[in-house]
């Protein structure tokens, strides 16, 4: 029987303004071998891009792994170590009986993923010197700041509807 393949992935997303234009960084290591990733999207939140950031260096595995994941995101991760997102998904997406749970398409995703692997989620404190969560922050950053942004259409389609309600 072989033993899943033990993977590190850093992540960690920013945004310029809260929504604004943001990015993700992820980095991916196994043994020797290194790999990063961003994108930059043209509206989001800094929500979104942590949990983007988790997927996309989730999805990037291409096979079953044993993975440790950090994130400085709070948000992500005590979702997923107390159940939070699985709950919400279990109740329609729903925080309680009057609250809508935020980023439900992203959660999805990332449930979904994390049941391809195991996959343990740990908090890392941000700006702390740790280096590959410093590199995350830089390449999310730089991404954000890039010419070159995709559209998350979810948000933005959501977003719009928000607007056009009030």
């Amino acid at each position: 029987m072989n033993m899943p393949k033990q993977v590190v992935i850093f992540t960690d997303g920013a945004c310029l303004g809260n929504p604004g234009p943001g990015g993700y960084g992820a980095i991916l290591i196994y043994g020797q071998h290194r790999k990063e990733l961003s994108a930059a999207y043209r509206k989001t939140t800094n929500n979104r891009m942590e949990l983007l950031a988790a997927i996309v260096g989730l999805e990037a595995l291409k096979e079953k792994c044993k993975v440790t994941l950090y994130s400085d995101s709070q948000y992500l991760v005590n979702a997923i170590q107390r159940g939070w997102a699985r709950k919400w998904r279990a109740n329609d997406w729903k925080r309680n009986k009057k609250e809508k749970a935020l980023n439900p398409d992203l959660w999805e995703r990332l449930l979904t993923i994390c049941e391809h692997h195991e996959v343990e989620f740990q908090w890392v404190k941000g700006h702390s010197g740790q280096a590959e969560n410093e590199r995350c922050d830089e390449i999310a950053n730089q991404a954000a700041e890039s010419n070159h942004q995709l559209v998350d259409i979810e948000y933005e389609r959501s977003f719009s509807n928000l607007t056009a309600a009030r």
